[in-house]
């Protein structure tokens, strides 16, 4: 039987899957969370429309990846390591709000 966080960790990449093609994005999970089956690095999970992504479930991260409970205030936490560039941390769903747009964008253009 596989080991429990491999599952968590496939239950991710589902649904990271699943809720892109709910927002009428391509989306593909890499065989084995091997990014080669899809012919990217082996670190590459899932692919929506042409991003790679790498997915990551722990159980427990730090709770100042998510904005500070005030409403609807914060969209987006940014954050950076000294010497690293910054990253910013966005809600799922928006994310793939952003992208659809994009998509949909490029798409106008190509006609």
């Amino acid at each position: 039987m596989a080991h429990k966080n491999k599952i968590r960790g496939n239950n991710l990449e589902r649904e990271i899957v699943n809720e892109s093609k709910e927002e009428g994005l391509s989306a593909k999970r890499a065989y084995a969370s091997d990014g080669r089956s899809l012919g990217k690095s082996e670190v590459v999970d899932v692919m929506v429309e042409d991003y790679c992504i790498q997915a990551k479930r722990r159980k427990r991260i730090a709770e100042w990846l998510y904005p500070e409970n005030h409403g609807d205030d914060v969209d987006i936490v940014v954050t950076r390591m000294d010497r690293k560039e910054a990253l910013a941390v966005i809600p799922l769903k928006e994310w793939l709000r952003l992208i659809k747009i994009e998509r949909d964008n490029n798409d106008d253009r190509n006609e």
